[in-house]
């Protein structure tokens, strides 16, 4: 495999330099075709994301050779792997959860995390994961011990084929000499980051066919309780949309989730770019391809940063994700529903913005008396706690200073679609928030609208930042 690297390398030098805008062209328009086409999205869409894309510019002369694969992204990457320890089970799970680690010169967390993903899950959760450590250094030494460790302390997880550790062997890994300096970073950074992207892409090529779902966490992590419950939650109320990738942290590669169905396709794109730039900065093009414009990301975050040193040379990274909650089980239910306002909108900050678990808000000019946002429930539903916060820290005057909080029941069609025509008021807003316990014990009836009255008039505009509702049972069928 070497040789052909290395031979790659040497015609290279041979070529013309007329021809590298054309090449890098004909590979950005085949991924083009492939990430798109098959999928059948309209036209007009690819143009606009590929000029997105375009901003920074993807090339990689060391895949020149590769053109008949870039028209299979379906197909898996043709890497043997050595087994450190556990082997797949037959039945696929719910969801694989993915860490790549090497050797760091300061600290290591490893271990702590792999404990943190067990720890934090049910019995019952337990028997929906499998935990895939991909150990990506070259001192074959260094593996070995760390997963006779591993072995040791997780055992059982092992055995029950919950936990899985391998290497990618480094005769299969492209050059990682010569690369190109993007951004002006030194060389043994664009090593690093180079040899992450295939470490990644190794570690994806793996996972395919494993679960439905796939999660990448870093090798320095802490979990929240119950964070695939949590997961299941959220995934379950994206049914019917489209996503790409599902976001649980806002820092760097950690709590990313995949369809499994995407993997082949995202290990092709971090292999064949791998020299281009990092990781985190590949998988936005990634996902701008797949036609997912905008980042859904989810609070609270379920994954947090734990380690004090990078990976990278032993520096200092004591970054933390302020969203994070240790427990995830609170998460609202937020039952199917439509959605309806009088307030002026704000540009394109509607209201289903506020009723999302997505980090977005419904933000609209300024109210006056009587005007409402209302949430009519696709099904009747027992609700037990409702919380309803409006303002930014950035805008803390864009609140609503005078409102009520009433639900509903009795559904007639009007003009504007259906509507309850019996309303109970709940509470009042009081600076701005209002949360209001045990209202299935206050409200005889099953809700079927929760409404937002304005009830005085206000200069400054409004913002709904969240609207949080937690069901006592499922909506009644």
């Amino acid at each position: 495999m070497r040789l052909v690297w290395k031979s790659l390398d040497k015609m290279r030098c041979f070529r013309k330099r007329s021809t590298i805008p054309f090449l890098v062209v004909l590979i950005t328009f085949l991924l083009f075709i492939n990430l798109y086409m098959e999928d059948g999205y309209v036209l007009e869409e690819d143009k606009r994301q590929l000029r997105e894309t375009s901003m920074h510019p993807l090339n990689s002369e060391r895949y020149v050779h590769t053109f008949k694969d870039l028209t299979n992204f379906s197909g898996t990457i043709n890497v043997t792997y050595r087994y450190l320890a556990g082997t797949p089970l037959p039945r696929k799970k719910y969801l694989t959860i993915g860490l790549s680690s090497v050797k760091r010169k300061r600290g290591n967390y490893l271990m702590e995390t792999i404990k943190s993903i067990f720890d934090q899950s049910s019995y019952e959760e337990l028997k929906e994961i499998v935990v895939v450590v991909h150990l990506a250094d070259f001192d074959l030494a260094w593996c070995e011990s760390l997963v006779q460790e591993i072995s040791r302390k997780f055992a059982h997880h092992i055995i029950a084929g919950r936990l899985l550790v391998i290497h990618a062997p480094e005769e299969y890994y492209p050059s990682l000499e010569g690369l190109k300096r993007n951004y002006n970073d030194p060389d043994d950074r664009v090593r690093f980051r180079s040899k992450q992207n295939v470490d990644y892409a190794f570690l994806l090529n793996f996972c395919t066919n494993l679960s439905h779902f796939y999660m990448m966490l870093e090798d320095d992590v802490r979990c929240s309780r119950n964070f695939l419950s949590a997961l299941k939650k959220v995934i379950t109320s994206r049914e019917g949309s489209y996503w790409v990738t599902l976001e649980f942290s806002k820092l760097g590669y950690i709590g990313k989730l995949y369809h499994s169905r995407d993997l082949p396709r995202l290990a092709h794109f971090l292999l064949m770019f791998y020299q281009e730039m990092p990781c985190d900065w590949l998988l936005i093009h990634f996902r701008g391809l797949l036609a997912q414009k905008d980042v859904i990301r989810f609070k609270p975050s379920l994954f947090q940063h734990m380690g004090y040193y990078s990976s990278y040379k032993g520096a200092e990274n004591k970054l933390k994700d302020d969203d994070f909650e240790e427990d995830s089980l609170d998460l609202p239910d937020n039952p199917p529903a439509t959605l309806y306002t009088n307030i002026n909108v704000f540009e394109s900050y509607d209201a289903s913005k506020a009723y999302s678990s997505v980090d977005e808000y419904f933000w609209g000019k300024a109210p006056s008396t009587g005007d409402v946002y209302i949430i009519v429930f696709h099904k009747s539903t027992k609700i037990s706690k409702i919380k309803i916060i409006t303002g930014t820290d950035d805008r803390q005057n864009d609140i609503l200073h005078h409102g009520a909080l009433e639900v509903g029941e009795k559904l007639v069609g009007t003009k504007k679609g259906r509507q309850c025509s019996a309303y109970v008021t709940l509470g009042e807003f009081k600076n701005g928030n209002i949360e209001v316990q045990d209202v299935d014990r206050k409200i005889a009836f099953d809700i079927e609208c929760v409404r937002i009255v304005v009830t005085a008039s206000q200069k400054e505009w409004l913002i709904i930042r969240s609207i949080s509702l937690w069901t006592t049972q499922p909506p009644n069928l």
